[in-house]
Parts: C-alpha cells; structure tokens; sequence
C-alpha cells in the first residue's frame, strides 16, 4: 500500500509539482490549499506524511503544525516544512514547533523526494508511523 501524501500550499503550481513527482514515486497524493484546509484533510484522509508551507491564507504552516503536534492522534505524523521563509530565525521556528525536515524555496524537486523517502523508509522499518528528529 502506497504512503498518503498531504501537499499543503497555497500556490497551485508548486502542489502540482510537488504532486506530479510524488506520484511518479508511487505515492497517492492529496492536497489542500490553505491551513485550515490542511488541518481538515489531516483528520479527514489520514496521511501517512504532510509537506507543508508555511506562508498560506487562514492558518499559516506554523500554526498547522502546532495543531498536529498538540493533538494525540497527529503528534507523531512527519512534517516536511517547505517554504520561502528561509531566514535561521524561521528555520529553528520550524524544528522548534516539530518539524521532521525544513526545505527551503525554490527548492530541487529530487531533495523534496529524497526527504520523504528517507521518512517512508523510517516508517517501513519501524512498521509504522514515527517521528525523525534530526
């Protein structure tokens, strides 16, 4: 069974790309364009894995990952932050509220996939979900 990916931006064509590749890779996909609509496709489709931006309308990436990691059934769920904000103080920011691995746009899209085969892999060998902290 392939891992459920959730793409969380609020720019289409970077979903899109981000999605075109991901399934390539064999992974399903499913989307979301701002974070309040992210965090409802989390309890909704129960992705194995989230890339997240951080910049988006409603809910900003942050405040998304806070959400999952307060919460029991999300606290473990791995979060790839992927966003413009690239200064240190947004960096730490992002690993400080539980971010699994921080990439910075533009990015290549081989690292993007390079970080959620290093996570799939983590979890096939565990034989389930598990949080990376690097």
């Amino acid at each position: 069974m392939p891992l459920k990916i959730l793409v969380c931006d609020d720019e289409r064509h970077i979903v899109r790309l981000i999605q075109v590749n991901l399934e390539r890779q064999g992974y399903k996909v499913v989307t979301a364009y701002d974070g309040k609509d992210g965090l409802e496709k989390v309890k909704a489709e129960k992705p194995d894995l989230v890339v997240l931006d951080v910049m988006m309308p409603y809910m900003d990436g942050f405040e998304v990952l806070k959400a999952l990691r307060r919460d029991p059934a999300t606290e473990a769920l791995p979060v790839i932050m992927l966003t413009a904000k690239a200064q240190d103080k947004d960096v730490f920011e992002g690993y400080h509220y539980g971010a699994d691995m921080y990439l910075t746009k533009p990015f290549n899209p081989m690292e993007l996939m390079s970080f959620v085969k290093r996570i799939a892999q983590g979890q096939s060998d565990s034989g389930g979900s598990r949080r990376i902290d690097l």
